[in-house]
């Protein structure tokens, strides 16, 4: 199963192409809009978000409410699109046009794709990078997950996701809840965080950022649970779950460090603090007495949740400006100012759930089949039964 983003973030529309799902799938536009509308909210959001109702159109690959397992293409219009179609447009400009375009960037913002994405491509007017470098790019992979977390459902694997830290506050949830419970408790904090004092401490600093003319990053957390063992394999690097969802994890917008369980600090702590005991039960077969690994061993699952957190940073478009340079002058300037959220740690959050979702999704299929639901639900329960018996 794979999938193809394109579009711009001031174009007409963002598309997504997947392939490879499986037919007999139950989907709805309401089950990938649900997703959608949850990656606008969050506390620290910018003014893009009151232009943008994101809906999707399912445009082929779904017939009657059913996946038929041929591609399913995915729609979601940019409703900001009408104010940039001279900008954005896909016709060539008239001379007048060219010389009168006002908003050609030459200015590279510090920590964006800009200047690197201008020297590979050869691009004069950098719009042509930040246009597809944009976290608006997330809308249509969201969209995919949203599809994955679908098809996880209906084979009973729930995945959850919550915010951990917020510019230095660190939520001091320490486990507990019903993945349920995180799912509730989530949406129902602004900040998407379990621990409601931190939460408005959070809400405090993205304040404080927003009136500084300053932006925060933070640290968030997904849970997957309801996994068979076996998931992904060791015979080799490109086969490790683990490694594959922690790819799709840092190819999010801003993100720049992923760890599962209790991830950098095991080099802190001795082996026997760090690995998880064995044990059996008639009722549940293996299982971890512990889960500090986070559900991997080998590159693979063990039954165990999987416990994956991912770094965000400061969002860098600031309205406090960083110097640049201007690469037609090559003076110094400050950067330009692109509209943009304070903190969007909260939203990153979703991204993050489906894009674990769907590599979970994708592995899946890779052991139990690719062609029909009923089957590969009939072949992950026996899988199921036998390792419980092994």
């Amino acid at each position: 199963m794979r999938y193809l983003t394109a579009g711009e973030s001031h174009g007409p529309q963002l598309t997504t192409i997947l392939e490879g799902l499986p037919s007999g799938l139950e989907l709805l536009a309401e089950d990938i809009n649900t997703e959608l509308a949850r990656r606008q909210l969050g506390y620290g959001r910018g003014r893009r978000m009151q232009i943008e109702k994101d809906q999707v159109q399912i445009l082929s690959g779904v017939r009657h409410a059913k996946s038929t397992g041929a591609p399913i293409a995915l729609v979601v219009e940019n409703k900001d699109w009408t104010h940039w179609k001279n900008y954005m447009g896909a016709e060539p400009l008239t001379k007048e046009q060219e010389e009168n375009m006002k908003r050609q960037i030459s200015r590279p913002r510090p920590g964006h794709a800009d200047l690197n994405g201008a020297i590979k491509y050869n691009h004069r007017d950098m719009r042509n990078v930040l246009e597809r470098s944009s976290a608006r790019e997330t809308t249509v992979r969201v969209a995919a997950g949203a599809v994955a977390k679908k098809l996880l459902k209906t084979l009973d694997i729930k995945v959850a996701g919550h915010v951990r830290m917020i510019g230095g506050i660190e939520s001091q949830y320490d486990g507990g809840m019903s993945l349920e419970e995180v799912q509730r408790v989530s949406e129902e904090s602004p900040v998407r965080s379990l621990d409601e004092k931190a939460g408005n401490k959070m809400m405090e600093a993205i304040d404080d950022a927003k009136k500084n003319g300053d932006s925060i990053g933070g640290i968030v957390e997904v849970i997957v649970e309801g996994l068979p063992v076996g998931l992904g394999s060791h015979v080799h690097y490109d086969r490790k779950l683990d490694a594959k969802i922690a790819g799709a994890v840092m190819s999010i917008n801003a993100f720049k460090g992923v760890e599962f369980g209790i991830g950098f600090e095991a080099a802190r702590k001795p082996g026997s603090e760090v690995h998880d005991e064995i044990q059996w039960s008639e009722s549940e077969g293996y299982t971890r007495k512990t889960n500090r690994l986070g559900g991997f061993e080998g590159g693979m699952t063990t039954g165990m949740p999987i416990v994956v957190k991912g770094v965000m940073k400061p969002i860098p478009t600031l309205y406090k400006p960083l110097q640049s340079v201007d690469i037609d002058s090559k003076e110094p300037f400050q950067a330009s100012i692109e509209r943009s959220d304070s903190c969007a740690v909260p939203a990153a959050s979703v991204v993050a759930e489906n894009v674990v979702a769907w590599e979970v999704a994708c592995s899946i299929l890779d052991k139990f089949g690719h062609d029909r639901m009923e089957e590969i639900a009939e072949a992950l329960d026996r899988y199921r039964t036998y390792s419980r018996e092994f």
